[in-house]
């Protein structure tokens, strides 16, 4: 089990966070036992998130801080010694109009769709035109997503 953070009207499909922490279940045994333990365990371990989504949504962002958060989210996909195909700020590209606003919590829900989604246009290597494809893996998913909300608390903490 997983818990997320889920908004309203979540159209993006993504999680977050390395606060919530997930609870494996074996297949064996009192499975239902275990199955109603660990929805506990992530019940209470939910007021952290929810306390950091707080935080982040108090924390306002220059546009240049934007930018430096989309550009370290962009480092956790891309190698930088590699050739890297989107620029930063683009990463930071509302897709709906609910997900404007300068405060921490929609920079990291834009930078966190834009990255996983995919569908952001750059350059390629040859200098053509391309655009970024969506994370499908899995654990590349959720690797991702808790690097990115991991990356937002941490920047709430300074700011705050």
């Amino acid at each position: 089990m997983l818990a997320g953070c889920f908004r309203f009207v979540c159209h993006n499909g993504l999680i977050c966070g390395s606060e919530i922490e997930d609870f494996r279940i074996r297949h064996s045994g009192d499975v239902l036992t275990n199955v109603i333990e660990g929805a506990y365990h992530i019940v209470d371990e939910f007021e952290q998130v929810d306390s950091a989504k707080e935080l982040m949504q108090s924390v306002v962002l220059s546009p240049g801080q934007q930018n430096a958060f989309a550009n370290a989210a962009l480092q956790l996909r891309y190698d930088p010694d590699e050739n890297v195909p989107i620029e930063a700020y683009k990463l930071n590209a509302a897709r709906r109009s609910s997900d404007r606003g300068d405060d921490l919590w929609h920079t990291l829900n834009r930078v966190q769709e834009n990255m996983i989604q995919g569908g952001v246009r750059g350059i390629n290597r040859n200098g053509g035109r391309m655009s970024t494809r969506q994370v499908t893996g899995v654990s590349e998913n959720i690797r991702l997503n808790r690097a990115i909300w991991s990356l937002g608390v941490e920047m709430a903490r300074l700011a705050g």
